[in-house]
């Protein structure tokens, strides 16, 4: 069962567990959408099918905090703040090599049938589509660079693909990588803000990663073990310099819509 951070009469957000899939597909495995459901179902004794509506997706890899939405109304709202570019996604990742300091990537995205994937392409191909984001460098250890990802878009594989494009693929990422079977891709969801679709208060949520090679940087994910300070749901547990660098996202300015077309 994934971790539930919040839920009221509107909204649930929730911790999507890696290697599940967001919606159910022709494989037949396990979804959040229809857990969540199931969930929802069962603890308020709803009989037949049960509303929960998909509000944004994670690849099937990639672990971290989604909303959804329980009514059709607050469906609609959180839809538009999606299109409008309102809702805010930021992501942490374990890429290879030394990262710069800070770094925008502007690519164009067009997907590859053959190599089943999004590669990067010239701006007048047909059906490229830009792709932004902006990213930070918390540190660097044994080869590898730990990131916090702002997207200014939301194209498929989007992190994964310039990243990789940008020679800096992520830790375990074997179709945009040199990940190996059994190897777990280093990209989270960390961190989630939106306007709540009824109250209009702004909601914020926060969800750290840990195990594989996130432990080579758990000393600054994680409240240092010597204090008697818990990791709470929904609470971020990250160090002081660690949230200064990643707060420097909010000072970008924002992305014309037409610009994203």
């Amino acid at each position: 069962m994934p971790d539930i951070l919040y839920e009221d009469n509107h909204v649930l957000v929730a911790i999507k567990p890696p290697n599940m899939l967001s919606q159910a597909d022709s494989t037949g495995d396990s979804d959040i959408l229809s857990i969540l459901k199931e969930y929802i179902r069962e603890k308020y004794h709803k009989p037949g099918n049960v509303y929960l509506g998909l509000v944004h997706r994670l690849d099937r890899p990639v672990g971290g905090l989604m909303v959804f939405a329980r009514t059709s109304k607050a469906a609609a709202r959180l839809d538009a703040q999606m299109r409008e570019h309102q809702m805010g996604r930021e992501y942490l990742c374990v890429a290879m090599g030394e990262t710069e300091d800070k770094f925008t990537l502007t690519d164009y995205l067009i997907h590859d049938p053959i190599l089943n994937r999004e590669v990067v392409c010239e701006a007048d191909e047909k059906g490229a589509k830009i792709a932004i984001l902006h990213g930070r460098t918390i540190e660097r250890r044994d080869g590898t660079s730990l990131c916090g990802i702002r997207l200014e878009t939301g194209r498929k594989h989007q992190i994964r693909a310039q990243m990789s494009s940008a020679g800096h693929a992520l830790w375990g990422d074997n179709r945009y990588g040199n990940g190996i079977a059994g190897q777990q891709i280093a990209l989270w969801g960390y961190k989630l803000t939106f306007t709540h679709p009824v109250s209009r208060e702004l909601m914020r949520f926060h969800s750290m990663p840990e195990g594989n090679v996130w432990n080579l940087y758990a000393d600054l994910l994680t409240v240092p073990e010597d204090t008697e300070e818990k990791r709470e749901p929904g609470k971020i547990n990250i160090q002081p310099d660690v949230v200064q660098k990643l707060e420097e996202f909010d000072k970008y300015p924002p992305i014309k819509r037409d610009e994203l077309l």
